[in-house]
């Protein structure tokens, strides 16, 4: 397939993208944080499916009216229409409570189908935090030494550099929208892991038949391979990641609300990804690869 724009070449434009969407989403994490869920903190939380749109300040009355003491941000609307009502206490509700908020809803909302509480002692939600860190960062550990192992230690590190820019840009998306982080989203991030380096691996792979078809020898004809690489595999990577989108989309509209967490990181990762196998991971490699060439020009010029 013949290239129709210099991806290689115009490199330094994506990496400048790519970094500064990474300082918006530091700042945005910075400033805002995770909004977590009770999977990571320890509290209540209480799932209204109200079959009615609401909107915060009515659920917060109606808390209010049952002696319930809120906090700023407590309550959140959420569904495509604003159906459904999330509500976070800091401490865990006594049965009392809840049969009170259930009293309540009731009362409030004749058509509701009733309320689900979760709740999450402090050492759960410790023990939760942490298994689901170590989680990313053990696979993330051997995509590293697969890739690592099946082509070369350069193709290693700029897959899992793409790859934390697209957990990155996810995580700074969550941060910036105040959507809840609960353990949906670390499935969401583990998935985007496996997708990401999947069709970055195929790229990998093209790049590494055409280097033992045609072997370059100057910084300037391995730039030339990569990117008749890339393009071999454009159409391929394009379809991939439309199709699982289709899907995506689906499930987020269609699926239900329990699932409305990993579908939209899904959705965020899923482009992000294709993005980083094709603009990020591949022209890093160019530019660490391109450096013994560039060594062996340096050499033969001082000769």
């Amino acid at each position: 397939m013949k290239a129709r724009f210099d991806i290689v070449g115009h490199r330094k434009w994506f990496f400048m993208l790519s970094g500064t969407i990474t300082v918006l989403g530091l700042i945005a994490f910075t400033v805002f944080g995770f909004n977590l869920g009770t999977d990571f903190k320890a509290g209540s939380r209480v799932q209204l499916q109200l079959n009615q749109p609401v909107n915060s300040a009515k659920v917060q009355q109606m808390f209010a009216a049952g002696g319930f003491h809120l906090g700023e941000g407590a309550v959140t609307v959420q569904g495509t229409l604003g159906q459904t009502a999330v509500v976070r206490f800091g401490e865990e509700l006594t049965p009392a409570q809840v049969a009170k908020i259930t009293q309540l809803e009731k009362q409030y909302f004749p058509k509701s189908q009733g309320a689900s509480t979760e709740m999450v002692d402090p050492i759960v939600a410790q023990q939760t935090s942490s298994k689901a860190v170590w989680s990313v960062l053990l696979a993330s550990l051997f995509i590293v030494i697969y890739v690592a192992i099946r082509f070369e230690y350069r193709f290693a590190i700029a897959g899992i550099v793409a790859l934390l820019h697209d957990a990155f840009i996810v995580m700074s998306v969550f941060a910036l929208l105040r959507m809840e982080v609960d353990l949906t989203f670390v499935a969401a991030i583990l998935t985007i892991v496996g997708y990401s380096i999947n069709d970055t691996i195929v790229i990998f792979d093209r790049i590494r038949e055409n280097q033992k078809i045609s072997k370059p020898r100057s910084y300037e004809e391995l730039q030339r391979l990569v990117e008749m690489s890339l393009w071999q595999t454009m159409r391929r990577s394009i379809n991939t990641v439309i199709t699982v989108l289709i899907a995506a989309v689906m499930l987020y509209f269609f699926g239900g609300q329990s699932i409305h967490t990993f579908t939209f990181a899904l959705i965020i990762g899923l482009i992000s990804g294709a993005y980083s196998s094709i603009f990020i991971a591949s022209p890093l490699w160019v530019i660490w690869r391109g450096r013994e060439f560039r060594k062996i020009k340096a050499k033969g010029q001082t000769a």
